[in-house]
């Protein structure tokens, strides 16, 4: 499989399937393809699509197969930001925030990642439970904003506003840390508390949350009286 990402801030990736190839969806990802590819549904089984469901994700996938010769489809950003091709193995398996994924080869798999420590999944930002990316192909992940990549060492921390972790290796650890002082609590504007990440990893962040977009323009709308 061969693709390209292209523009930015409403990217789309295009991916070249020689015949017989597959490529995982979720369902509205797609936004054009030849006439080649055969489209089908499926649940992948009920433990794997409600673990799909918890982790932000549809219940059911698409599968897009080529089918007599080469095949093309593609696959746009749901929000302006970036696309981002990781490529998972067994032993490199990457956590992301919930409806981060968008398509992946086959032979990938997505599944739910428990934080495991309680305060981290209710309090840092992305909820008890984020997706899991494991198996072994390419994935296609959404970035709402830009990104911008840290590689850190074992032991090396970087502290993060809530929801701009993007995704980072499952070698890295999750916490939160809460913001210290009661004037900077109340009118520092930052909230609460920050997520902690601790390497060794590497660390993707995104510069505008979908939520903090929505929170914004929110802001903006005159209220009824």
């Amino acid at each position: 499989m061969d693709y390209k990402i292209i523009g930015e801030p409403m990217p789309v990736v295009t991916c070249e399937l020689a015949a017989g190839e597959s490529m995982i969806t979720e369902r509205g990802s797609m936004v054009w393809m030849t006439p080649n590819m055969k489209m089908e549904t499926k649940a992948g089984g009920l433990g794997k699509a409600l673990g799909r469901m918890l982790s932000g994700e549809s219940l059911f996938q698409n599968i897009y197969t080529a089918q007599s010769g080469a095949g093309m489809i593609a696959f746009a950003s749901s929000f302006p930001g970036a696309i981002r091709a990781i490529e998972v193995t067994p032993d490199h398996p990457i956590v992301c925030q919930k409806s981060a994924f968008l398509a992946a080869t086959s032979g990938v798999e997505l599944s739910i990642f428990f934080q495991k420590k309680i305060g981290a999944g209710f309090f840092g930002g992305e909820g008890f439970i984020m997706q899991k990316v494991s198996g072994s192909g390419i994935v296609f992940l959404e970035i709402d904003g830009s990104a911008v990549e840290y590689e850190l060492a074992a032991g090396q921390q970087l502290i993060v506003d809530t929801g701009n972790l993007a995704m980072m290796d499952e070698t890295c650890k999750m916490d939160i840390q809460t913001v210290k002082g009661v004037k900077n609590v109340l009118f520092g504007g930052e909230g609460l508390f920050n997520t902690v990440v601790t390497g060794p990893g590497k660390v993707t962040l995104q510069t505008m949350p979908m939520s903090n977009f929505v929170s914004t323009i929110a802001a903006q709308i005159p209220s009824k009286n």
